[in-house]
């Protein structure tokens, strides 16, 4: 709930604006006040004002210039809803615009319909706890102006992710939206996208509480009417819409329920999106749909009986545990090698090379993590390595098979990874021996091996190619 304001009030406008003891620069400074405080004015002197700041318990002078005053009613309500209207896109003045939000929600009269301050005001929040998360623009009072909105009953949560901290708004303003009668298709598709952030999902939650999580996002994503929206809004909603069915997959597959109707949908919503339609500010949404949708693309794809000299078997190993078997297909009764995983096994994607020395495997384990299993034999008997996506801070990704070039003897993988906020794909070929990439570059074209070994069922079903 948004504080309640009460008369003769004025609104500070400056960052790091002194509280003096007397109507003075050379007075004391008690305090520092912040753009969106909310002072009682008591009476003016020369160029300051008496006020009392009750959050703070204070009282004191500032300059006239640093504040404005504001009176909550009628009359001054389409006056206070035009500066929020201003303030609503200015990054680094979100706290004085949720001030002035909360200003025109106490002048407004009865009856006014309330999701655009509503909404204004939860875009303002949101963007402020991308700032303290180090996302967006960044500026150095990020934190006191945490402080300031917290006085608004506006409620940011923050936990660790990947060393940092994700800080992020708790949508109760959102939530306040979505319940109003006769909202614009728009802005009801603003809130949804607000409350499935994929990002502010607390990595700590337990599987029965983030599968009621992802329950409850993808029914309220399901519940916005595309038709009255516009494209970009279209597009990312399909965006958010495949990342949270891709999140849907991976838990059935990690709970053992079967997972192609929701890998199927996660690709069919990716699918639907139109990149250059979302403008660089939202191209990111894009990206990261399409990292999570490619760590789970084997959800979607059906089991196969094996082909070729390997045959790779699961069996159940300790709870939650499961053990792959690697044998030849000459003695399936005598395994060459066997290994125990938590993560999940995707034993569609499970395929021997040609010269049955080696079997590759896509392994999840986590939700926007997939990597690639290499059973391969060598001088000392037959191993597994684990390529990983990434190794520089990663945040997300996936690394998949995309061929092996018998005359050079290289294994053709890709990688896609989200690390420190950016997006990174790359194209490699190495060497099998030792599985050293000998070469990579941004697209397949670069690379000799990959124009003439690439696998051709990878390039009919890859993601990497968008």
């Amino acid at each position: 709930m948004l504080l309640t304001l009460a008369a003769a009030l004025a609104i500070v406008v400056q960052d790091r604006t002194p509280l003096r003891a007397a109507p003075s620069a050379r007075a004391t400074e008690l305090t520092t006040l912040w753009q969106g405080e909310v002072l009682e004015v008591r009476e003016e002197r020369a160029a300051y004002l008496k006020v009392y700041n009750y959050h703070r318990e204070r009282g004191g002078y500032v300059k006239t210039e640093a504040v404005r005053a504001i009176n909550l009613n009628d009359a001054e309500a389409p006056a206070l809803l035009a500066v929020l209207r201003f303030l609503r896109d200015s990054a680094g003045s979100e706290a004085l615009g949720i001030s002035y939000g909360a200003a025109y929600l106490k002048a407004a009269p009865a009856g006014t319909p309330t999701a655009e301050p509503l909404d204004a005001i939860a875009r303002m929040a949101e963007r402020l706890a991308d700032a303290a998360s180090g996302n967006g623009v960044r500026h150095a009072d990020v934190a006191a102006h945490l402080e300031v909105v917290a006085q608004f009953g506006i409620q940011m949560h923050s936990f660790d992710r990947n060393g940092g901290v994700q800080v992020c708004y708790d949508g109760e303003l959102y939530r306040q939206v979505l319940s109003l009668p006769r909202v614009s298709g728009e802005v009801r598709a603003h809130a949804v996208l607000g409350l499935t952030r994929p990002d502010c999902i607390d990595p700590g939650l337990g599987i029965l509480q983030r599968a009621w999580l992802d329950e409850q996002r993808h029914e309220l994503l399901e519940g916005v009417e595309e038709r009255a929206l516009n494209a970009m809004m279209r597009n990312r909603l399909h965006a958010r819409r495949a990342a949270v069915w891709a999140a849907v997959a991976y838990e059935q597959a990690r709970r053992g329920q079967p997972p192609q109707a929701a890998g199927q949908r996660a690709l069919a919503e990716l699918v639907a999106v139109h990149p250059q339609e979302l403008g660089e500010d939202h191209r990111a949404e894009y990206l990261d749909a399409l990292v999570r949708v490619g760590a789970i693309r084997w959800a979607a794809a059906t089991s196969k009986p094996q082909v070729g000299p390997l045959i790779l078997t699961t069996q159940p190993g300790k709870p939650g545990q499961t053990c792959l078997v690697l044998a030849e297909a000459q003695r399936p009764a005598s395994p060459v090698l066997s290994r125990c995983t938590y993560g999940v096994v995707w034993t569609a994607s499970a395929q021997s090379l040609a010269d049955g020395r080696a079997l590759v495997l896509a392994v999840q384990p986590l939700e926007s993590w997939c990597e690639l299993w290499v059973f391969h034999e060598s001088i000392g008997g037959w191993t597994v390595d684990v390529l990983s996506p990434g190794a520089d801070d990663p945040e997300e990704g996936y690394v998949e098979f995309a061929g092996f070039a018998p005359g050079t003897e290289r294994l053709l993988i890709v990688r896609e990874v989200k690390e420190r906020n950016r997006f990174r794909r790359r194209f490699e070929e190495l060497r099998m021996e030792d599985l050293i990439p000998v070469r990579q570059a941004s697209t397949p074209e670069l690379l000799a091996d990959f124009g003439r070994w690439q696998d051709p069922a990878w390039r009919r079903d890859t993601l990497a190619l968008h």
